[in-house]
């Protein structure tokens, strides 16, 4: 996507406040433990090798480098002075290593910045380029000089923000806009959310999101569709059943969605964080979040079972090692008249072994990202042809890969 004009900011003045409400050394110290994690799974060791302490390199040290920096910078008079400063340089145009630095801290405790009043906690919009969309049609037309009566949402995942789509130069969104094959382009737009709140908070969030946008949309809209990365897939799910419950109109336009990496049921990510408090750190997956022990943030403990509802996670202690299954707990079937496909990824060659597919992505099985379970009455009705995984590839690759933009473009291409 092309990148908005002017001088773009690093470090924002609320950026500076919001860090001064936090206590410095518990920050600097989630920061290393999210940044080892991070490199863990980028450096794509063997599932049980030897984690690594290093730090991360290039835009990602970048941003681990300037929460730290930001931190250590913190004194108890800055409170003050800079809170007066806060609503000044707010809306300035924001780098995407300072967006980067906010999702990321976000997706570790956005629960706490918002339940704290924190202005760095990540308030849900509708973007295009970074920048939020006013939903109106009057505004929406002057942001969308040609919009397209085909809508394509993005939906990212934990610890991410709508700016990192693009990896390694490509963004499927930006590559399906520009790809010739489509006779009406799309207009993509892209969902950007704290993602330390719980699924179900973010998901009825954006339920009344899509609602409003589709009724401000410039022109007839003709179909939706709707991209959701790992804990973005969870998000749209719990978004459709908000919306039923509802009766939002936009299901009606909603032709499909697509999962990349979404753990359906549940992710290892979150699981090994409690699995590895009492059994050591055996994974260099999972030994950073094994250590964050309680102060992991409502986003992730929701992953651990795929929470999409409010009552999956009410009066449960989110912490538990284990949980007794609710007996009134809601199956969350994917939303009808919908085709969903999903793709799943596979660190390893392709072997078919009963550890590669456990394993998965590094985070999230393959059983999950397809919506397998040994329970049929609560596996996800995928059919296979609407499957795919790719191989020697981890949960980030999903976002860049060729095979897996050949694989979305296909589906897309198919007829409703």
């Amino acid at each position: 996507m092309p990148k908005t004009g002017g001088k773009k900011k690093h470090l924002h003045p609320s950026d500076l406040h919001g860090a001064s409400k936090l206590a410095v050394d518990a920050t600097i110290g989630l920061t290393n433990l999210v940044e080892v994690m991070h490199h863990n799974i980028l450096r794509a060791p063997n599932i049980f090798g030897t984690p690594t302490e290093s730090p991360t390199s290039g835009i990602t040290g970048f941003v681990y480098r300037s929460i730290r920096g930001v931190t250590r910078a913190m004194g108890g008079g800055l409170d003050l002075a800079l809170g007066q400063l806060t609503g000044l340089l707010s809306q300035e145009p924001s780098s995407s290593e300072r967006e980067a630095v906010v999702s990321a801290l976000n997706g570790v405790m956005g629960d706490h910045l918002v339940a704290s009043n924190n202005p760095l906690a990540i308030p849900m919009q509708l973007r295009r380029d970074g920048v939020a969309l006013a939903l109106t049609k009057k505004s929406l037309a002057r942001a969308i000089p040609q919009p397209s009566g085909k809508i394509l949402l993005l939906v990212h995942g934990l610890c991410m923000g709508d700016l990192q789509w693009e990896r390694n130069g490509h963004d499927h969104g930006a590559a399906l806009v520009a790809d010739p094959a489509f006779a009406v382009p799309f207009t993509t737009v892209y969902l950007r959310y704290d993602s330390g709140q719980h699924i179900s908070t973010n998901g009825r969030a954006f339920a009344e999101l899509i609602e409003t946008l589709l009724k401000a949309w410039p022109v007839p809209v003709e179909e939706l569709n709707i991209i959701g990365h790992s804990m973005g897939g969870l998000v749209t799910r719990s978004a459709c059943d908000f919306a039923q419950q509802a009766g939002h109109g936009w299901l009606r336009a909603l032709k499909k969605i697509i999962f990349l990496g979404t753990p359906h049921f549940g992710a290892p990510l979150e699981r090994g964080g409690n699995w590895v408090n009492v059994i050591l750190d055996t994974s260099p997956y999972t030994a950073a979040f094994a250590r964050l022990a309680k102060i992991r943030s409502a986003g992730i403990t929701d992953l651990r079972h795929a929470d999409v509802h409010d009552a999956d996670w009410e009066q449960q202690d989110r912490f538990a090692s284990s949980r007794k299954a609710k007996a009134n707990a809601q199956i969350s079937p994917l939303p009808i008249g919908v085709k969903c496909y999903a793709i799943a990824a596979v660190i390893g060659k392709k072997s078919g072994s009963l550890a590669g597919n456990i394993l998965g992505d590094g985070l999230v099985p393959v059983q999950s990202a397809l919506g397998l379970h040994d329970d049929p009455a609560r596996a996800l009705a995928i059919p296979k042809s609407r499957q795919w995984i790719g191989y020697e590839m981890n949960h980030m690759d999903l976002l860049d890969r060729k095979d897996v933009y050949a694989r979305i473009k296909k589906w897309l291409l198919e007829k409703t």
